[in-house]
């Protein structure tokens, strides 16, 4: 682990403390006082590679940059760590904010495919990130991907395209995207 410790600390979690974690092996969110560690398996680690080759050339061409698992914060009490974020300014900082994040990207996993699906997903749309991809893999042989592109409208993420195996999510917003389920399978 980091410089600071889970084991020991009492009481909600502030950004202060996560921050003096330090660098980490592991994947470790903040989520309104509580840590969310999470990890990845060989096909959720390969599914991110294969849609990070199939957005990044898209979103530098729209003048955005793509970053693996960035910290986001969304706000004082949440600072999320997205598998893939598409935005608007370089990656030069260790935390962006919500509003240099044009997309963020999730790829459900067994252990937090209920925090992609609803709490992280709300949490997105309450920080007015204006698009949300979700990545969900078939966990019973990763055989098989649905995508789900939602746009923001209000403070709710609404379905703009979906994908199911075999097609692609295409669309124009929020920049010229394509992404194979094919591809995205390629292990």
């Amino acid at each position: 682990m980091g410089k600071g410790t889970l084991d020991n600390h009492e009481g909600p979690w502030t950004e202060a403390d996560w921050l003096a974690l330090g660098e980490t092996h592991e994947r470790i969110e903040l989520f309104d006082g509580s840590l969310l560690v999470t990890s990845a398996n060989d096909y959720h680690n390969t599914i991110l590679f294969n849609l990070m080759k199939a957005l990044h050339p898209a979103a530098r061409a729209a003048g955005l940059r793509a970053a693996q698992t960035p910290n986001v914060r969304l706000n004082n009490e949440r600072t999320l760590i997205p598998d893939l974020a598409i935005k608007k300014s370089p990656i030069t900082t260790a935390i962006s904010s919500a509003d240099e994040v044009v997309l963020v990207c999730e790829i459900t996993s067994p252990s937090n495919a209920a925090n992609d699906r609803i709490n992280k997903m709300l949490a997105y749309a309450e920080a007015q990130i204006p698009w949300y991809l979700l990545i969900e893999p078939d966990f019973s042989g990763y055989e098989s991907v649905a995508l789900v592109l939602c746009r923001l409208e209000s403070r709710t993420y609404i379905e703009h395209a979906a994908a199911k195996q075999g097609e692609t999510l295409t669309s124009t917003l929020p920049f010229p995207l394509a992404i194979s389920t094919e591809d995205l399978l390629a292990f």
